[in-house]
């Protein structure tokens, strides 16, 4: 049940279970072994009932009474022992599969986490492997329950009295079957259709909320993140949608299980329209206490179908994780003879993309040279910086650093030849030390106060209670977004890289801190080759080259004087800039 295509989950998990996966089927046949021996006692229960009827000697029944409660008793601590088993083997499941994620997630290019968000990335590392654990700890052991119950119940339903048995069957038999169309390869589908719904919503709760300065800075409301909201929305649509569909087949399911006792009502007349005997009583009060185990197997039974199902859409969702390859790291000891940056007709589409988000773009850019990437939003500019430091393979066309393809470089000799600092920079919960070695953990302390230094970060330094010594976010230590921007900034100081990609770095810092990242970015930028993609054309005007992007390609390159002169799209840039830095309230 729930299995689709023949997507073998249980040799995955045994896979992932390593030397444990034994446990796995130990802990399965101890619950199956408990199911069996908590059958036992309703035989051990008739028994008391036809001593009790047919007035034979009471001494027996304290026997059958014992006999029942040891084997209780029994089975009790064989599924004790049967969930040890799937618990140890569940949380070596769980810690092998996150491990195997992160080693893979460590391998992605970067480009990975723009496309898919890491909100998403990340509840697929936590739910999958927790609805993996949950599944072998409990679900497998009920699940094998669920599979010897309805067994044993057939052979007790039917071994006193046939008749009975077959008219309180009846309900269930129609109750298992509007349980079966609830399953199947459509429920499968629904059910990653909600997972992805939960996915989405994650991803964009996740975006929303890093957003959130931006909103109460600009007076905007929730409405201006169209995509969250719209999440919301279809989510909700789909939900409602989801349980209409089902309601027929549940009620008829729920009415069903719960009918079982009225059926008894109708055998007990089938039984007894010829007059009533001791048997009859005896079978009779026997069913009234047997047939509600009918009812918990079957909610075993959909219980289990539903987990199975989550497993196995939670196992795919890592396997597609599994599956991305990282880029082909074929690099050789060729080192770049300069700091020059080149590219030839370079085209990149982001994945179900309908058109490209590059396309055509040459350029070549001198060592040392300054240069600007501007254009309007959704132009291409980041996506062209990005392929730079090969967050991304491009589809076509090539990239060279001092004549080496970036394709040609370990990711270790590109990461040397770049820093990059970004709009949305962000500090890891450590010291201040220790955020700025990130990007050379060989680093002394004098070298990490030297890179704070030039990065104009003193000021910040000195207010912190244990000064680089300070943890960010412990006991109510937290930087502004502009102090965290220039912590970043000093580590790329430290890595001291001769090409500095800066990416909208200023685009949300107050005026006070706009001032002191600006000279940071002079001190750092020195003798560097620097690559800017700024909104404020304002912070353009001194580059040596400035490359106007549109609609993925490279519509205009010159100076600033140079693009005004020839009147285009840049000039057009400019003039609106210009007049929003101007414009005033009226009195």
């Amino acid at each position: 049940m729930g299995k689709t295509e023949k997507y073998d989950h249980m040799k995955l998990i045994r896979q992932y279970a390593g030397g444990h996966k034994n446990l796995i089927t130990l802990g399965r046949c101890l619950a199956a072994v408990s199911a069996v021996l908590t059958l036992i006692p309703y035989y051990e229960l008739w028994k008391i009932i036809r001593t009790a009827v047919n007035g034979e000697d009471p001494d027996r029944i304290i026997g059958h009474a014992w006999t029942a409660v040891g084997l209780i008793i029994g089975a009790l601590f064989i599924y004790i022992a049967a969930l040890l088993c799937t618990h140890i083997a569940a949380f070596r499941v769980q810690a092998n599969m996150r491990s195997s994620l992160m080693r893979r997630i460590l391998t992605l290019p970067l480009g990975v986490f723009d496309e898919d968000g890491t909100g998403k990335i990340r509840r697929i590392v936590n739910d999958s492997t927790a609805a993996t654990e949950t599944y072998i700890a409990h679900t497998l052991a009920d699940k094998a329950v669920a599979a010897v119950t309805p067994v044993g119940l057939l052979i007790l339903m039917f071994a006193f009295n046939w008749k009975i048995g077959l008219i309180c069957m009846i309900p269930a038999l129609i109750g298992f079957a509007c349980l079966m169309s609830m399953m199947g390869k459509g429920m499968q589908e629904k059910m990653k259709e909600y997972q992805d719904a939960l996915e989405t919503m994650s991803s964009e709760a996740t975006e929303y909320v890093r957003g959130v300065s931006v909103v109460k800075t600009f007076g905007q409301t929730v409405h201006s993140f169209k995509r969250f909201k719209a999440c919301i929305d279809g989510f909700g649509k789909w939900a409602t949608d989801y349980t209409m569909m089902l309601r027929f087949p549940m009620a008829g399911f729920m009415t069903c299980i719960n009918a079982i006792f009225a059926f008894i009502v109708i055998a007990a007349f089938v039984v007894t329209k010829n007059g009533v005997e001791n048997a009859d009583i005896l079978n009779i009060m026997y069913y009234i206490i047997i047939t509600p185990l009918v009812t918990v197997a079957l909610t075993k039974i959909a219980y289990s179908g539903e987990a199975e199902m989550n497993l196995i859409d939670a196992l795919k969702r890592a396997d597609r994780i599994m599956e991305i390859e990282p880029l082909p790291d074929t690099g050789t000891d060729r080192t770049p003879k300069d700091h020059s940056i080149e590219l030839k007709d370079v085209s990149y589409r982001y994945k179900d993309a309908t058109r490209d988000a590059v396309n055509g773009v040459s350029m070549a850019i001198a060592p040392g040279e300054h240069v600007a990437l501007v254009g309007p939003s959704g132009s291409g500019k980041t996506t062209l910086a990005e392929l730079m430091v090969r967050f991304f393979d491009v589809t076509s066309g090539e990239i060279l650093i001092g004549g080496v393809n970036v394709k040609d470089m370990t990711s270790r000799a590109l990461m040397e030849q770049v820093s990059f600092v970004f709009q949305d920079s962000r500090l890891i919960k450590k010291s201040i030390l220790d955020n700025v070695r990130m990007s050379r953990p060989e680093a002394t302390e004098q070298e990490v106060l030297d890179a704070l230094e030039k990065a104009q970060c003193m000021d910040i330094v000195e207010k912190l209670p244990n000064g680089i010594h300070t943890v960010i976010g412990e006991k109510g230590t937290y930087l502004s977004g502009g102090e965290q921007q220039r912590i970043t900034i000093a580590r790329a100081v430290l890595k001291d890289a001769p090409i500095l990609i800066l990416d909208e770095a200023t685009a949300f810092a107050d005026p006070d801190n706009e001032t002191k990242v600006q000279a940071a970015f002079e001190e750092l930028s020195k003798g560097k080759t620097l690559i800017m993609i700024a909104h404020r054309l304002s912070t353009v005007m001194n580059a040596d080259r400035i490359f106007v992007m549109d609609d993925g390609r490279c519509v205009e390159a010159g100076s600033h004087d140079e693009l005004m002169e020839r009147n285009g799209l840049y000039k057009q840039m400019f003039d609106e800039y210009t007049r929003s830095i101007e414009w005033k309230v009226g009195a």
